[in-house]
């Protein structure tokens, strides 16, 4: 799955965002920039986030934005990787919906989208996984893990 992101140039590495909301916008630019999803389907992760909370803080320091299934403007199935250096906060006070590991989903593929969560899912069980994402800086970093844990 990391090998795909560094292929598919569904990454991207920042040192932080100023909110939640802006951390959304740079988790889809990956997915954006080769025609994965559209420029409004940021929009409508965020929407569903004031509407619904911080669901896609799935496990502390990690989030998965995503909106509903073939949501509009969603054109291919597949994940884009965010890491910032400093987590930002979904729910202020809260240091478990602090997130640094952006997981952004994108669906319109049902099975590949199972697939993909299946694949995920198994990545994120993985301690030395999640702990080794948080310390990556680079693709190359990626590549490492995926040699590393996964391969």
């Amino acid at each position: 799955m990391l090998r795909e992101f560094v292929e598919k140039k569904h990454y991207f590495f920042a040192e932080e965002a100023p909110d939640w909301k802006e951390a959304i916008r740079m988790s889809c630019k990956s997915l954006e920039a080769d025609g994965t999803v559209e420029a409004n389907y940021k929009e409508d992760i965020i929407a569903c986030v004031e509407k619904h909370g911080p669901y896609i803080v799935i496990m502390p320091n990690v989030a998965m934005p995503h909106s509903q299934e073939n949501a509009v403007g969603v054109n291919k199935t597949a994940i884009g990787f965010m890491k910032l250096d400093k987590p930002v906060s979904f729910a202020p006070g809260d240091p478990e919906k602090d997130a640094q590991l952006f997981f952004t989903l994108a669906s319109c593929n049902p099975e590949q989208h199972l697939d993909n969560m299946m694949k995920l899912s198994e990545m994120l069980m993985n301690e030395d996984v999640v702990k080794a994402l948080a310390d990556a800086k680079t693709p190359e970093d990626l590549l490492k893990i995926q040699e590393q844990y996964l391969d």
